[in-house]
């Protein structure tokens, strides 16, 4: 029951994540998104929206989010404009000494959206960092060696 749980749970954030990416194609990428009436047109909790907003469209996957709160608040979403390589190299930097899988997932799919990386690619970088790929290397040294590898393999698609 519970892996049933999450599997809805990550459906539902894809949904979010897929309704807010639309919103700012429609919208030349910069969005005003109200929290509770978004919330109520997917069928989440706002909380929801939260989750998915901090985890998939930060800074470093080439996201500005400002909030206001209050009764007209809204948060604002933008893309940022960058070309290709400093893209690669603001998420390069980002990745730090540490990535665990699901990061790594977020990240791809976001180079993919982007048209920074081709499916093919993906595919084949999201495999070798899987925890299938890493399975002989110790769990507590299995996030550093994924950061190494997807650093070094962003650096060759930048070059």
């Amino acid at each position: 029951m519970n892996d049933r749980k999450e599997g809805m749970v990550m459906r539902m954030s894809d949904m979010v994540a897929q309704a807010i990416r639309d919103m700012l194609d429609e919208q030349d990428g910069s969005a005003e998104i109200r929290r509770n009436e978004l919330a109520g047109s997917l069928g989440c909790v706002p909380s929801q929206i939260n989750y998915v907003i901090t985890s998939r469209f930060t800074p470093e996957q080439g996201y500005i989010v400002e909030s206001r709160r209050g009764g007209g608040g809204y948060i604002r979403i933008s893309r940022v404009k960058m070309d290709k390589g400093t893209a690669l190299m603001h998420i390069i930097n980002a990745v730090g000494d540490r990535l665990d899988k699901a990061t790594a997932e977020a990240m791809l799919n976001n180079m993919l959206q982007r048209g920074f990386l081709s499916i093919e690619i993906a595919k084949v970088m999201a495999a070798a960092l899987s925890d299938r790929t890493l399975a002989h290397v110790e769990q507590e040294k299995r996030d550093a060696v994924r950061a190494d590898l997807f650093k070094n393999m962003l650096i060759t698609q930048n070059h």
